[in-house]
């Protein structure tokens, strides 16, 4: 099998009401979908999420590195992933093209997940089953509250509560956080699991301060609440909160660097920041790690529900909730058939590969 023509189209996901958080507001959520045609009229399917607001490549970096890296399929033979060893085929596959190329991390999730998809596909198995699970196990996950007024915050709680919803995440930095997380936890009740994320916002002094107030409050967990390593650990030495780093652990050596420095208890894990499943593994031999959403689509959603079936969440992070609702926060979606969610528990979608089916229509409406 060989690949015959490589489609990235850019598209854009508008959310139901704007995502406001430390780093800025977005309307929309722009993305990338990569597929990958083959001559025996297979398709893959991949997702790219640029991840501009924290400094990373925007849409059109993203989409230069991939058209580059895309040249390589043409030299790739592709016939193992029918084979007896179809991960290890996709990997070779991923290695082959990837290799080599300082590729930005969201352009190298998504290749990663349409070649995934493919040799899923070729294979006649689901990537959950390609990466070694046994079975599907529902993912709970958390609800994401927007960063708002206190009152308004904890109403956004509460109608996530009776989605079913027990584990929930608040974006703090951008207006009075103390009164945020006491309005939750006031509106939730004691069973509630809170956590919190400032994506770096806070000096060391006001995390400090923040975490130390919100400390009698029953707080699950702080993601990212300064900027780097150094004062992450200056963070995690000073409160019984746990501290989870994310945009500063976006590889494995960085997950041994953070552990071997103290800076943080474990690391939420997203796919388009790390650069795929293959990275989240090695971040996970470091340190804990928790499965997050960089407000992907519903590929990148599927390839993390995916994902969550056979990578390890062990130490700090055992029985902690993911962060992959998000789906939920979008007004409209391009997919015909996604991840389904029951109450919070997260499903992939059933069929070989990520399961993904896209709805054409809907693609061209969000085409940008």
């Amino acid at each position: 099998m060989k690949i015959t023509e490589v489609e990235l189209i850019p598209f854009a996901l508008p959310f139901a009401r704007p995502y406001v958080t430390a780093r800025g507001t977005l309307e929309r959520r722009e993305m990338l979908l990569v597929r990958l045609k083959s001559d025996g009229e297979l398709e893959g399917v991949g997702e790219a999420v640029p991840l501009s607001l924290r400094r990373g490549a925007d849409l059109g970096a993203v989409e230069r590195a991939l058209l580059r890296a895309s040249r390589r399929f043409r030299r790739a033979d592709l016939s193992d992933f029918s084979g007896p060893e179809p991960l290890r085929a996709a990997v070779d596959a991923f290695i082959h093209v990837a290799a080599g190329r300082r590729l930005p991390a969201p352009a190298k999730a998504a290749l990663e997940m349409a070649i995934f998809d493919l040799a899923g596909k070729a294979s006649g198995k689901p990537v959950w089953s390609l990466l070694g699970a046994a079975e599907v196990v529902p993912v709970r996950c958390n609800a994401t509250l927007i960063a708002g007024e206190p009152a308004e915050v904890a109403a956004d709680a509460r109608r996530w509560a009776e989605r079913g919803f027990t584990a929930f995440k608040l974006k703090l930095g951008a207006g009075d956080d103390i009164a945020q997380v006491r309005a939750v936890r006031e509106a939730l009740g004691p069973q509630a699991r809170i956590r919190l994320d400032a994506n770096g916002a806070w000096s060391v002094g006001e995390a400090r301060g923040v975490l130390r107030m919100v400390e009698p409050l029953d707080v699950e967990l702080v993601e990212q609440p300064v900027a780097d390593l150094r004062e992450l650990a200056a963070v995690t030495g000073a409160t019984s909160i746990p501290v989870a780093a994310d945009e500063s652990v976006e590889r494995g050596k960085d997950a041994q660097r953070a552990a071997g420095a103290g800076a943080c208890d474990l690391a939420a894990v997203k796919l388009a920041k790390v650069g795929g499943i293959g990275e989240a593994n090695g971040i996970s031999e470091h340190l804990p790690i928790y499965l997050s959403s960089a407000l992907d689509g519903p590929l990148g959603i599927a390839a993390a529900a995916h994902a969550a079936q056979a990578l390890r969440f062990t130490g700090a992070a055992t029985g902690l909730a993911h962060g992959l609702a998000t789906q939920l926060l979008f007004s409209e979606t391009i997919a015909a058939r996604e991840s389904s969610l029951d109450g919070d528990l997260l499903t992939p979608p059933p069929g070989p590969g990520l399961g993904v089916e896209i709805d054409q229509k809907e693609l061209e409406k969000r085409r940008i």
